[in-house]
């Protein structure tokens, strides 16, 4: 794919970082990215949307038993910039997601990735959006537990027969922090060590846009924060694009902007929130089934609460939701 290339081309290209608001504390370092070596992209403004959902339906079931999971949803992706996707079970957010990245298809609507018409493709051709333009961390890791951390770093371009890129690959290991597990199975290191192992299997490609479903979720909060720490610099330095659904208002407030999903719409699109914007959002929506003279202090402890239980509840069901979607992308091969 042409535009695939020209991707690259601009991953090495440079530019300014640009600002964003504080983060809660979440157990991370400073910018976890250094070294005058690293590739900056430029951004261009003719080509600022790297994908795009447009009039997408989705329902599920039958007759009476009907679900819609997406209701006439239109969105641009941007560039270069970190979106998070939230929203209560049910909302929808899985459905985009997975609709974006072709792991499912929508009823009507176009889906676009690097100009791409996602939604008309055949298997054949999803096969090789999702190897050339598109890569995929989950909340359940999906390494191959019999291969070493670097084997299932690189298992993605070993099986497309794509030249590895070894600076690359040192550089990747270097910012994870990896240096010293890459011959370490799965099963040897703890687990936000195999999601970073799964974040450089993502970036090693390059992809025109990464799609996240709850990376952080099987995660401690000092694992948490180190993960999101290099997902936001990755978009801050290198001009990454990612895409990352979660329940959590701190993953979230690591995002440039925030998509709220209810009943299949969007219904809040916040820029550069913070963690007690996001936390506001949601009080607001709960405070219509709470008692009207709650405090807004007390509204947000509690709205807090109720999103740390949800978070933990998703974490639960959807542990098969990752499993299914690895064998839909064959790990992005």
């Amino acid at each position: 794919m042409a535009r695939h290339s020209a991707h690259e081309a601009r991953m090495h290209s440079s530019t300014s970082e640009h600002a964003h608001p504080e983060q809660p504390e979440y157990g991370h370092s400073s910018d976890p990215i250094t070294g005058p070596h690293v590739p900056v992209v430029q951004h261009e403004g003719a080509q600022s949307i790297v994908a795009s959902a447009s009039d997408l339906t989705k329902t599920y079931g039958t007759h009476d038993a009907i679900v819609t999971a997406l209701d006439h949803v239109s969105v641009n992706f941007e560039r270069g910039k970190m979106t998070a996707i939230m929203g209560p079970s049910g909302s929808g957010k899985s459905t985009l997601m997975h609709c974006m990245a072709g792991l499912d298809t929508p009823d009507s609507g176009t889906v676009l990735v690097e100009d791409l018409e996602v939604s008309s493709m055949t298997q054949k051709q999803l096969t090789k959006l999702r190897r050339e333009q598109i890569g995929f961390i989950f909340q359940s890791f999906n390494l191959i537990p019999t291969l070493s951390a670097e084997e299932n770093i690189l298992l993605p371009l070993e099986i497309s027969k794509k030249k590895i890129d070894r600076d690359w690959f040192r550089h990747i290991v270097d910012v994870v922090g990896l240096q010293s597990r890459l011959t370490h199975r799965p099963s040897q290191l703890s687990g936000g060590q195999q999601q970073r192992v799964a974040c450089a299997r993502a970036m090693m490609s390059r992809p025109s846009v990464i799609f996240a479903d709850e990376p952080t979720g099987n995660l401690d909060s000092k694992s948490s924060g180190e993960v999101l720490g290099f997902l936001k610099s990755s978009v801050q330095r290198y001009g990454q694009s990612i895409v990352m659904v979660t329940h959590d208002p701190r993953a979230a407030s690591y995002a440039d902007r925030v998509l709220v999903l209810a009943d299949g719409r969007i219904t809040n699109d916040m820029k550069e929130p913070s963690y007690e914007e996001i936390l506001a959002v949601f009080a607001d929506e709960g405070s219509d089934n709470h008692q009207s003279d709650e405090s807004s202090e007390s509204t947000i402890e509690h709205t807090e609460h109720l999103m740390h239980g949800e978070h933990r509840k998703v974490h639960e069901q959807d542990g098969t939701t990752a499993a299914a979607s690895t064998k839909q992308t064959g790990l992005q091969l």
